[in-house]
């Protein structure tokens, strides 16, 4: 069996992280860095990049705000 500890860079400041039981914070290296990757989930600075929707930027289709009878 390997014996190895493996070690993973923490996702916040770079430092390299033992990746086993007493890290407690894994995979990042501190409290610090864990709550300021928390803060910036909540805060929505992560964002999955998309492109616009096909059609017209209102939204596109024959979609009718609630209560519009227009075109009935």
């Amino acid at each position: 069996m390997n014996d190895t500890i493996r070690t993973v860079n923490c996702p916040g400041c770079g430092k390299p992280v033992a990746w086993q039981a007493q890290s407690r914070y894994r995979p990042f290296c501190s409290a610090r860095c864990r709550q300021l990757d928390l803060g910036a989930w909540a805060s929505e600075a992560y964002r999955v990049p998309t492109s616009p929707p096909d059609g017209d930027s209102a939204g596109g289709g024959d979609h009718h705000a609630p209560g519009d009878t227009e075109g009935r």
